[in-house]
């Protein structure tokens, strides 16, 4: 009798396995599919997310206090890091082309050193995010004129793969 029982159980397993294995995947909508892979991925390993797209921070010409009107990219990538704790950044300073190297370099790190002073106000823990400097050598825009420059004087939320 026991034995029976057995065949059966098997039987309605097998059942089972093989009404689940026929769905497929090309029966699932596209918007499906995309929302159930982006659940899956991470924010800041989503390039659809905001956390992923608004990781830049930028200043006025000579200048290294973070302005009003960016202040929310700091509040969110703060935010964010706080509630994933696991997660590192680099924050990379830059500067436009005018100025010397050195000064450049200087400037560069002050405004990382501004970012993280105001990603550690949202909770994000001493060692999960450490300022660092380019100066002038990794522009965003390569023109030379106020435009370019505008967008070459910031600092960068920088994700680190663990």
């Amino acid at each position: 009798m026991s034995s029976l029982k057995s065949i059966a159980a098997t039987a309605v397993a097998i059942l089972l396995l093989s009404a689940c294995s026929s769905t497929k995947l090309e029966n699932v909508s596209d918007a499906k599919a995309s929302s159930a892979v982006a659940s899956v991925v991470a924010d800041h390993l989503n390039p659809n997310s905001e956390i992923s797209k608004e990781r830049s921070v930028y200043f006025a010409f000579d200048q290294f206090d973070i302005k009003a009107d960016q202040a929310a990219v700091v509040e969110r990538q703060g935010k964010y890091l706080s509630a994933n704790g696991a997660l590192k950044v680099r924050v990379e300073g830059n500067a436009d082309e005018r100025g010397g190297r050195e000064y450049n370099l200087a400037l560069g790190q002050k405004r990382a050193e501004a970012v993280v002073r105001g990603l550690k106000a949202y909770g994000v823990k001493d060692g999960q995010a450490e300022p660092v400097s380019f100066g002038s050598e990794k522009p965003k825009a390569a023109g030379h004129d106020e435009a370019s420059w505008a967008q070459n004087r910031r600092a960068d939320v920088s994700y680190l793969s663990k």
